[in-house]
């Protein structure tokens, strides 16, 4: 017996050297080409010193590499590992932002912001890749975020000098920082100031649009912009200031919590002069309306950042609330361009731009998300007047001459839309600013009047003048 169990403890011993004797797998060291680009990564980001050279032999601190490696895992929340494993270099490999993700840099030195908050901004080239009003709206809407949640302005200018320069380019273009061709670096842009301070430049071998295809210009400009306004990366994934180009921003309309915390440490918060402003004449006889919904069992009208709420209660039907807007929708700073209602939902949905809220009760609200959810070309910058009409499990959104009909269940536009209203709404003037569903009837509301329309009908039964429903 005891030679046995010498015989089974010789045994695996000689099984434990071989195993201690086997070569490690190749498979789980990085390969030269991903040492190579974590090391160009590493420079670019994160300020690696370069190699240096001592009597012709290449040298560099494995400590200094592994230290940026751990502070890259750091930034995007890794697990640090201090190793080239396959998460980090997959995190390395993503398209993203040029600038680096470390503060003691050339981009940003001394935090800069722009001391005037009007500021220019001019597009001195275009991308082929789409159409020039595409273009256009992208930079609008990208800016419009921004605009949105601090007191800052943005005015386009054609010729001369601007604040802010977007333009195109392709590989080394003038500036220090040449891109590498399609992925990897997107864009970069540069901290406000003189020169090509705030310039913004997009790699132009990458492909650009305004839909799912391709990289959206506007998710990239909303970042790049960012940093022309002075801010750095932010760790948030949530973030628009996230370095790392995530296929989803391309429907994030508004700043995340840690982009407006960014941006008005720099700027403060909006000015909401409509707090301070007179009610709107409601009984000027040229008077009209922005929008116009039903919220629970009151019509709630807008103008110019001020609401009226009349009840539907026969008791009550003289009694009318007023005040601005902020005071019951404090989380909108925009003017209302449109409204409507899901009775059987219980909730409201209004447009501010290419941004919508949903609204439970007022004072009560979530962020949604944007217009074009609905299915909207990008063409389309904003909604004048929606109406649900529940019958039909339609929406119907007026947008200029033509109108939309959006199915709720499906959540689908249905085909065929845009059509001219002028064609389908009979004694309906081809421009509607708002409208609302009360007791079976569309109330539309054009310029000074209020045209009240039977939709089974499909013919206009009465006209009043619209600052009637406020007492006039």
């Amino acid at each position: 017996m005891k030679l046995f169990w010498l015989w089974i403890l010789g045994l695996g011993s000689l099984m434990l050297v071989e195993i201690l004797s086997l070569p490690i797998d190749q498979d789980q060291q990085p390969r030269p080409e991903d040492v190579q680009l974590a090391e160009s990564y590493l420079s670019r980001f994160y300020n690696l010193n370069p190699r240096g050279r001592v009597s012709g032999r290449r040298i560099r601190s494995t400590s200094a590499m592994d230290d940026k490696i751990r502070e890259m895992q750091n930034f995007f929340g890794l697990q640090e590992t201090s190793r080239l494993d396959a998460e980090t270099l997959n995190v390395m490999k993503e398209p993203r932002c040029g600038v680096p993700d470390i503060d003691n840099y050339s981009f940003y030195p001394g935090r800069p912001k722009w001391k005037n908050l009007t500021i220019t901004y001019m597009i001195a080239k275009y991308t082929p890749d789409m159409k020039k009003e595409e273009v256009e709206e992208s930079y609008h809407s990208a800016l419009k975020m921004w605009s949105d949640e601090a007191p800052l302005s943005f005015i386009k200018v054609n010729r001369g000098k601007a604040d802010i320069v977007l333009t195109f380019a392709r590989g080394t273009h003038g500036d220090f920082y040449p891109f590498d061709g399609p992925r990897g670096v997107l864009a970069h842009a540069f901290q406000p100031g003189e020169g090509m301070g705030g310039d913004v430049h997009f790699d132009e071998d990458e492909t650009w649009t305004a839909g799912k295809q391709g990289y959206s210009l506007f998710a990239v400009a909303a970042h790049e912009l960012g940093h022309s306004l002075g801010l750095t990366h932010s760790r948030d994934p949530s973030a628009i200031m996230y370095p790392n180009y995530r296929y989803r921003s391309n429907t994030q309309y508004s700043l995340s919590k840690d982009d407006v915390l960014g941006i008005q440490a720099l700027y403060g918060k909006p000015t909401r002069k409509e707090e301070n402003q007179q009610a709107p004449k409601k009984c000027d006889p040229n008077f009209s309306f922005d929008a116009a919904v039903m919220i629970a069992d009151e019509i709630v009208f807008f103008k110019n950042r001020y609401m009226w709420m009349r009840t539907t209660q026969t008791t009550y039907w003289n009694r009318l609330k007023e005040s601005p807007s902020s005071v019951f929708l404090p989380s909108i700073s925009s003017h209302v361009d449109a409204a409507y209602d899901i009775p059987a939902k219980g909730v409201a949905y209004i447009f501010t731009g290419h941004k919508y809220w949903v609204v439970q009760q007022l004072r009560m609200k979530s962020q949604a998300g944007s217009i074009y959810e609905y299915g909207f070309s990008p063409r389309v910058r904003q909604v004048d007047a929606a109406v649900h009409i529940a019958e039909y499990g339609k929406t119907i959104f007026f947008i200029g001459e033509v109108y939309y009909s959006y199915d709720e269940h499906r959540r689908k536009m249905d085909p065929g839309f845009p059509k001219l209203i002028q064609s389908d709404w009979p004694g309906i003037p081809r421009r509607v600013d708002a409208a609302f569903k009360l007791q079976g009837s569309i109330f539309i509301l054009s310029g000074a009047k209020s045209y009240q329309y039977d939709f089974r009908k499909k013919r206009v039964v009465n006209v009043i003048s619209g600052n009637s429903w406020l007492g006039c």
